[in-house]
Formats: C-alpha cells, structure tokens, sequence
C-alpha cells in the first residue's frame, strides 16, 4: 500500500470528472485507489503502486512548472507511463508552449506520435501511414500551420485525390469545384479547427493556404511551401511519383494514408503502398507507422479498429 499525497490546486482535474481519471489508471495498473481530499491511497502489485507514484509525481511536477493540465492529459499521461517506466512527460507536454502557436494546443498522445512530430521537423518529406484516429492528418496540419505563423514557409498546400468511396462524382450536383469539396472538407474542418476561423478564410482567399484535389499539382513546382497529402492510399501510382516529385527548394511534404481503407476502383494498386517500398532507402525521408494504440478519438474506435484488425487477419488465415 502507498500514499501519495497531492496538491490542492488542480485537485478535480487530476481526478476527474466523477474520478474518471482515477478508474482510467486503477484499469491500467490493476490497483485500487482511494481518496481522501487530496490523499491518494494506491493497493496493488509492488510495480503498479511505483507506476501510479510515477504518473502523480511527474503530472505535480508539470503542474509546478505551470503547465495547465486539460481534459484528457492525465489518462494521456497515465498511459505513455503505464506503457514505459522511462518515459520523461515533459517531452510530451513540457515542449507545449512551444507549439503554442495554433488556436488548440497540440500534444503528442503517443509514442508514435511525438515520433511523427520529430521526423517532420527533421525531415522534408514524411511519410505517416496508420488507422483511422491516430492523428496523422491533424498533427501534420498543426505543424503545417506553426510553420507558416514562424514564417518557416510561405505558404501551405492541402491536397487529397478524389476517389469515389461508392460514389461517383458524375452524379453529384454542381460544378467541378462543389463536386470535390466534400472530398476536401477533412482537411477544411482540422484548419478550421487549428487557426481562427476569420484569419484561415482570408488566408484562404489570398491563396496563402490551398486546399486542392491532387489533380491540380500537375505541372507545378512547390517552392517555400509546406504541402499536406492526405488519404494517399487513394493515389495510383502515377500520381503518388507526380506527387513526390512537386517538391521544389525550402519545403515540406507529409504524406498519409491508411492502407486498409484503399477505395481505388478495379483493385489498382495504391500509389501509396508502393512508394512505401520505392523510396524505402532514399536518405532524407522519415516514415512513422501507427497502430490502435495511437487512436486517439473515443475509446471505442481503438476497439472497433482492433476488431477489424482481427477480422481482417482471421479472413486472410482462413482464406
């Protein structure tokens, strides 16, 4: 048994909405927990009672340094700590301010994903491939946008191919540019999402920030820019080395994609699977690849992508 004792001041974000946090970390440690005002009384195994000490220990310590906890960071926190005894938080939420430029702040939820985060400030072009959730989009597009309020780029382009998932773009109303909206509109929502929405739209007037299908590349150089590829496994393979070879001198590119959810017609194959074994040596390109544990939405879709994962691997054993 041991006693942790924590301060007063932050007290329910600790805890948690009807101690949420508190059931979060006795699941993952298999402890009980008790309190009593803001004493913990922590039972279990010797390595689970020295985990939790370690999760309270380093979330009071960011606290002290005047890191604001939000919702969400203790289970993040209880997680990366449950997972690796090393782990130094503060690399995870102390570099915050840091990135304090977009409208939310942007944390790393996972190994993986401060991974990612690294391999694009060092990296021109990255490519970040994994489910649904984990995000690779989001992430991408913060740093996207830190970039341009540093001045690092000039301008940042978000492209995506419009592939039908059941649809066809023939039968949708309006012109070209309404026809593939609804393909863009991801990428819209995570901008909207990052910068306030009056400054991203006169940005987008001005051309500083372009939201475009992966057709209207062709033909371009992309100097001084940052250039987001989204759902590249719905790229042929043609316009994934179209794609690479845009890049021109003082830009970024990320790449994502998901290779379980390729909606490519006539079971062509994806540019992006084979890029991933093309460039696989080239000197200068990162590659960080997600799983569900870096699902990051409710905690029911890391669920559902275990199961369709299972899924998957029985049909195949079994096909």
């Amino acid at each position: 048994m041991r006693k942790i004792v924590l301060p007063e001041h932050g007290i329910e974000t600790l805890y948690g909405a009807h101690d949420a946090n508190l059931k979060h970390i006795e699941s993952l440690l298999h402890v009980d927990i008790r309190t009593q005002g803001s004493e913990l009384t922590v039972e279990g195994t010797a390595a689970g009672e020295q985990r939790a000490q370690q999760i309270f220990d380093q979330l009071r310590a960011l606290m002290d340094e005047g890191y604001t906890l939000d919702n969400g960071d203790v289970k993040t926190a209880a997680e990366l700590v449950a997972g690796n005894a090393e782990v130094d938080l503060r690399d995870y939420f102390g570099r915050a301010r840091q990135r304090q430029v977009t409208r939310r702040r942007v944390n790393p939820k996972s190994v993986n994903q401060r991974k990612y985060l690294e391999a694009i400030d060092q990296f021109d072009i990255v490519f970040g491939v994994g489910p649904a959730g984990t995000g690779k989009t989001y992430l991408a597009m913060a740093q996207a946008v830190s970039a341009l309020v540093n001045k690092k780029v000039s301008r940042i382009v978000l492209a995506r191919p419009a592939v039908e998932a059941g649809e066809k773009l023939g039968f949708l109303p309006g012109d070209l540019q309404e026809k593939v909206n609804p393909y863009l509109r991801p990428l819209y929502d995570a901008l909207f999402d990052l910068m306030e929405a009056e400054r991203a739209t006169r940005l987008l007037e001005r051309g500083v920030i372009e939201v475009a299908p992966l057709a209207f590349m062709r033909g371009r150089t992309l100097n001084d820019a940052f250039v987001i590829l989204d759902e590249a496994q719905n790229t042929t393979s043609e316009q994934m080395k179209m794609f690479l070879t845009r890049l021109g001198f003082g830009s970024k590119a990320v790449v994502t994609g998901d290779i379980t959810q390729i909606d490519l017609p006539n079971a062509r194959l994806s540019g992006l699977v084979e890029a991933l074994k093309i460039v696989r040596d080239v000197d200068g390109i990162g590659f960080v690849y997600f799983d569900d544990k870096d699902v990051v939405r409710h905690k029911l879709v890391q669920q559902i992508v275990k199961a369709y994962e299972a899924f998957s691997n029985g049909s195949r054993s079994n096909g």
